[in-house]
């Protein structure tokens, strides 16, 4: 993802309120903005922050947060779900946004940014170089 960039060409007709470094919704970007925080630390949002000046549009899942790196499904979940309350009319629905994320290694980048002594490698699986085989030869140099 080193690099990465959304493709927004394809709303380039309409009204957008973008911030200019992330290419996130402005009112979302101070909230994700991958300096200050993890994806543990993000709020949980909805409707009335993805929403974008063009009327009955939002930008949501990936799209939302830009060049920010640290989207995860559950997020995007949590967003279409107040987005669809919110186009039903629902409102009450739709700003109870209640999505808690753990602030994990995923998030970190690291591995073992929430691994404990013994747990076996925090949310990432096993710590350290794990033996793997491709075509029959062994990361060992032998044959498999």
């Amino acid at each position: 993802m080193t690099g990465f960039r959304p493709d927004l060409s394809f709303l380039s007709e309409v009204r957008l309120d973008l911030d200019q470094r992330l290419q996130a919704p402005a009112k979302l970007a101070p909230e994700i903005d991958p300096n200050w925080h993890s994806c543990g630390s993000v709020q949980p949002h909805g409707y009335d922050v993805l929403a974008q000046p063009e009327e009955g549009l939002f930008l949501a899942g990936m799209k939302s947060y830009g060049r920010a790196p640290s989207f995860l499904a559950m997020t995007g979940y949590e967003q279409v779900r107040s987005i669809a309350a919110a186009l039903a009319g629902d409102l009450d629905a739709a700003g109870q946004v209640e999505l808690t994320l753990p602030d994990t290694g995923v998030c970190g980048g690291a591995g073992l940014f929430d691994s404990e002594e013994g747990s076996g490698g925090g949310c990432c699986g096993p710590v350290g170089p794990q033996p793997v085989s491709l075509g029959g030869l062994s990361t060992t140099g032998g044959l498999s």
